[in-house]
Formats: structure tokens, C-alpha cells, sequence
């Protein structure tokens, strides 16, 4: 079993689609999205939810208003503005637990919090396993560390070969538990300014986990000469370009109607996405 994670510096690189198109045309997977902040590729799949989970990851101020004298000592402690009239806000609370400790009632107590869910899902492209955070929730390494481990434990029954995981933008926490022990990641970026230096930021995390990483360069083609320049850099770093996706409207017409790329159109697009796969899954294979 090989692990896959497509990951990006940055939001809107086209992750989602790439990872929606491998998802159709790959065989013998668990599809697994931790995007868990702000996680869409359920919009490409239409899941259809098996099992639903609850998460948590964190504990909140509860005020016991039968025992609350209203001393005012939690309000006047509290640097989040969380209590007000006695009550907490658990979306301002940051379960620092300063109340707690104060209140000479004991009226407060420190209580688990529903961060989020998570889910198991069949599409007609396989298992998919993904997750949504709750408002203001935290710990979202950990969610995705808890999406990883069900998509594992189902790739594992089921005898799968390959674990494809949409990854969270960016080199935050959420990103380095999804890297941690993945066999590969395809790191899709831009040819702009922006698109180099955020790529730098994620080769550099990748090195730092020993995780081996390939390049993808989506709509290459809008600028060839910073195209030029990451292939440049990515061979003076030892790093394979595995692909250059042209810039194609029929992408964009697909993701709005939701449907993956390379199942809309045969256009130039598609047909790049179709090759990046191929590299993929045969540099998966072999080593």
C-alpha cells in the first residue's frame, strides 16, 4: 500500500481538481481528503456519507448557573472576552481554563467540546474518507492524523493498493500531519512569483520529513518563462517535474458543473492530467 499526498503552498493552485481527476482514473485506492479547514473535494466526488464520527479535541469553560454566585472574578480574568453575563461563548473560549481555577465556587467546569466530524463515505470512485471542522475548531493536525489512520485501517481491509490524499495548503500543522509517512507528494504549483517561493517553502518541509516529492506546474503555459525557472530550480534541487498542465477552460467548466477534469473533457488539460497520473502512480510503483 502507497500513500499519495497532493499538496500546494498555497490555496487555488487546482489541487483539488488534479486530485479529483486521479480519483477517476485510478484503480484499487481509498480516496482521503484532510483539507479539514475548509475541505471541498467532496464537491467533485458527491459523497454519499456510510458513517459519521465526532471529534474532539479540545475542552471549554461550562458556568453551572445553579452554582454561580456571579462574583464577576471569571468575567474580570478572562482575556478573551469569553464570558459574558455568566455565560461562555465557546467560540471566544480558549479552554485555557484561568475560570476554572478561579472561581471560588466551583461553579465552572472544564468540559469536552465537538470540534468537528468526520466521515466514511462511498462515491462512484471508491471510499472516501474526509472531515469537517466545526466553527472556531482547533486541533485540525489531530483531525487529520484521525482521517488518516480510518483511511489506513480501511485501504488495509480492503487490500487496496494506494491511499490518495488531498492535502491542506500552506506548511502549517495540518500539512505536516498529513506528510508525516506518506510515500510520495506531488506538489502542485504556478508560474508566478508567488507559485516559486511557496514551492521553495514546501520542498523544504518535505526534506525536513524525508518525504520524497514530486512537481506539477498547473497552467504553465500563462507564463513559460517562470515555468523555465521552476523546472531550473526543481532540476538544480534534484527534484522531478512530473507534469505542466496547460491552461484549459474546459477545467474550469468542469469544476463548476462538478465533475473531475479528465471525465468532462479530452482537451489539453484532461489529457496532461492523464500523463501526470501515469508518472505518478509508475514512480508509486517502482519504488
Amino acid at each position: 500500500m502507497k500513500e499519495l499526498l497532493i499538496i500546494s503552498g498555497k490555496g487555488g493552485t487546482g489541487k483539488t481538481s488534479i486530485v479529483g481527476s486521479f480519483a477517476a482514473l485510478a484503480e484499487n485506492k481509498v480516496l482521503t481528503d484532510c483539507d479539514v479547514d475548509a475541505a471541498d473535494l467532496h464537491l467533485l466526488l458527491h459523497p454519499e456519507i456510510r458513517e459519521k464520527k465526532e471529534f474532539y479535541a479540545s475542552r471549554k469553560a461550562f458556568i453551572h448557573q445553579e452554582k454561580c454566585v456571579q462574583c464577576g472574578r471569571c468575567t474580570e480574568a478572562c482575556r478573551f472576552g469569553a464570558i459574558q453575563e455568566f455565560r461562555v461563548n465557546p467560540i471566544f473560549c480558549e479552554g485555557c481554563g484561568v475560570c476554572f481555577r478561579l472561581c471560588p465556587a466551583g461553579a465552572i467546569t472544564m468540559e469536552d467540546h465537538l470540534s468537528g466530524h468526520w466521515f466514511i463515505s462511498d462515491t462512484r470512485y471508491g471510499l472516501l474518507v474526509h472531515a469537517r471542522l466545526g466553527i472556531a475548531g482547533e486541533n485540525s493536525g489531530k483531525l487529520v492524523a484521525e482521517v488518516r489512520q480510518a483511511a489506513k485501517a480501511m485501504a488495509e481491509k480492503k487490500g487496496y493498493q494506494f491511499i490518495i490524499i488531498d492535502g491542506p495548503p500552506g506548511i502549517g500543522c495540518p500539512v505536516i500531519s498529513s506528510l508525516s509517512g506518506v510515500d510520495l507528494s506531488l506538489i502542485i504549483t504556478e508560474p508566478t512569483v508567488a507559485g516559486k517561493h511557496d514551492l521553495q517553502r514546501v520542498l523544504q518541509l518535505t526534506s525536513h520529513f524525508n518525504v520524497r516529492a514530486m512537481v506539477c506546474i498547473n497552467k504553465y503555459d500563462l507564463d513559460e518563462e517562470k515555468s523555465r525557472e521552476i523546472e531550473q530550480y526543481c532540476l538544480d534541487a534534484g527534484i522531478e517535474v512530473a507534469g505542466k498542465i496547460p491552461f484549459d477552460e474546459a477545467v474550469t467548466q468542469a469544476i463548476v458543473q462538478g465533475v473531475p477534469p479528465v471525465e468532462h473533457t479530452r482537451g489539453a488539460g484532461a489529457k496532461a492530467i492523464e500523463t501526470l497520473w501515469a508518472r505518478v502512480q509508475q514512480s508509486l510503483t517502482i519504488n
